[in-house]
């Protein structure tokens, strides 16, 4: 009994050692231009070993640099045609 709470006390500390990958948001990778440079090149190099998930969102940081603000295009109603004069 005393060898498995031992183990299990060595198991979670190692657990709770464990350094998580730092996350990386959209709005981050927006800030930081070179931080988006390094990430977009590491995902192709090697997507698997980045994840979907970060390289996803860095695709989305991309596009946001690229479009802005994202306000889509209205452009205005069409005139209405003039009425012809009847003779």
């Amino acid at each position: 009994m005393k060898t498995l709470l031992t183990t299990i006390a060595c198991t979670m500390l190692l657990a709770a050692c464990h350094k998580p990958a730092p996350t990386e948001s959209v709005e981050s990778l927006l800030a930081n231009p070179e931080r988006l440079k390094e990430v977009r090149a590491q995902c192709k190099a090697d997507h698997d070993k980045m994840g979907d998930a970060l390289c996803n969102r860095a695709s989305e940081a991309t596009r946001r640099r690229f479009m802005g603000s994202g306000t889509p295009y209205t452009p205005a109603p069409p005139a209405a045609p003039a009425l012809a004069p009847k003779d």
